[in-house]
């Protein structure tokens, strides 16, 4: 039972960091000003100190896009006065760190930790989007293809080995070859007698070199990998609800296909994921096509990866890894144009089996990549 309680209680922690980590952030600022000295003192007053705290805390909150990324942080700038003419719509707290007043400088400096309304900043940056101020008829269409996959098999091969020996053999051979003889003749007797001796001697040397020269080559060939498709209906809601909420009319494929005069074709594109990391030329030109013919000018689409589930450190659950990667094309043309991309990136889940950890880590990869891409788009005021 104190088991189950534990794993419970951790759940909860992880479910709770999820949701604060997507409606509010914590990021530090620090600010200085510089006042002016008098007879009657030489410290900053309140009025000071109050211009440095609200400096700080807009400090925070750049500081927070610029860790965002640089779509955002551009975003940022398009409502920087109104940040900063409303903090306490978006600081929900502030802790001042450390505070120094250098009075032989007249400069009073403050550090402070700031809680931010996220939530807020994107309803305001959403505001001023060139999107969301279009009127209804005259909003974007978009329709996107995400296809959530996992490695099914995967076949390695191999080093193909090649060795080659090239041997050589010289001798060299010497001789010498001598002879020498005596011949006799003796007359005794009426008779003649003869005798002869011969000597011979034959010297030869030999002497064989060896050389052997060797070779070859190595060929590797990188594994091959088969993937098998996930069900994103979860998914489709937070790609949705993202760029909906960003100001486009959003399409979802299945309903956009019948229309697309049979080129886009959903089971094609989620074939081609099963077996490769990029579309087909082919496949890519008929979704292209087959948009333009329903007069969808806008596509959506990439993958989110799923990884083998481990142990969390921290919380003893389950943790998965999904990377993610993905774009918006401009069909509008005859030729598409990249508008935005995103990715690879990596985001990780938590949960107490293998199968939430998945889901939480693909929303949380979802729900990430659409708002980068939404950003982007934001930034070259699309409507």
């Amino acid at each position: 039972m104190q088991v189950i309680r534990n794993v419970f209680l951790m759940l909860l922690v992880a479910t709770a960091a999820f949701a604060a980590q997507a409606q509010v952030a914590n990021a530090r600022g620090k600010a200085s000003v510089t006042y002016q000295g008098s007879v009657f003192g030489s410290k900053a007053s309140a009025d000071d100190k109050q211009k440095a705290l609200r400096d700080a805390q807009v400090k925070a909150v750049e500081f927070y896009y610029a860790e965002a990324g640089q779509s955002e942080s551009a975003n940022f700038d398009a409502i920087r006065d109104r940040v900063a003419a409303n903090l306490d719509k978006f600081i929900l707290d502030t802790t001042v760190l450390d505070e120094q007043d250098q009075t032989d400088k007249h400069v009073y400096t403050v550090t402070v930790r700031t809680s931010i309304n996220v939530a807020q900043l994107r309803n305001a940056v959403k505001a001023g989007s060139a999107t969301q101020a279009a009127a209804k008829s005259d909003k974007s269409k978009l329709t996107f293809l995400f296809v959530s996959r996992q490695v099914d098999s995967e076949k390695s091969f191999d080093d193909r080995v090649y060795k080659r020996v090239d041997r050589g053999t010289k001798i060299d051979v010497q001789g010498a070859d001598d002879r020498s003889g005596v011949e006799g003749e003796s007359i005794r007797g009426g008779r003649i007698g003869t005798n002869a001796s011969v000597k011979r001697s034959t010297s030869i040397e030999a002497k064989r070199t060896d050389t052997i020269e060797t070779g070859g080559s190595t060929t590797r060939k990188s594994s091959e990998s088969t993937w098998r498709i996930f069900p994103s209906a979860n998914l489709n809601a937070v790609f949705t609800g993202i760029f909906a909420s960003a100001g486009f009319k959003v399409l979802e494929a299945a309903y956009v296909e019948p229309y697309t005069n049979g080129l886009l074709k959903i089971k094609s594109v989620e074939n081609d994921y099963k077996s490769g990391n990029d579309l087909d030329p082919a496949t890519l030109r008929d979704v292209v096509r087959g948009l333009q013919a329903a007069q969808v000018p806008y596509l959506a689409f990439g993958t989110l990866d799923v990884g083998l589930a481990d142990t969390d450190p921290a919380t003893g659950l389950q943790r998965v890894a999904v990377t993610v990667t993905g774009k918006i094309l401009d069909l509008s043309s005859g030729i598409p144009e990249n508008l935005s991309t995103v990715g690879p990136v990596q985001y990780a889940g938590v949960g107490p089996t293998e199968a939430e950890a998945r889901g939480n880590a693909l929303k949380k990869a979802a729900d990430s990549a659409a708002r980068e891409l939404v950003s982007q788009v934001t930034n070259i005021g699309l409507r």
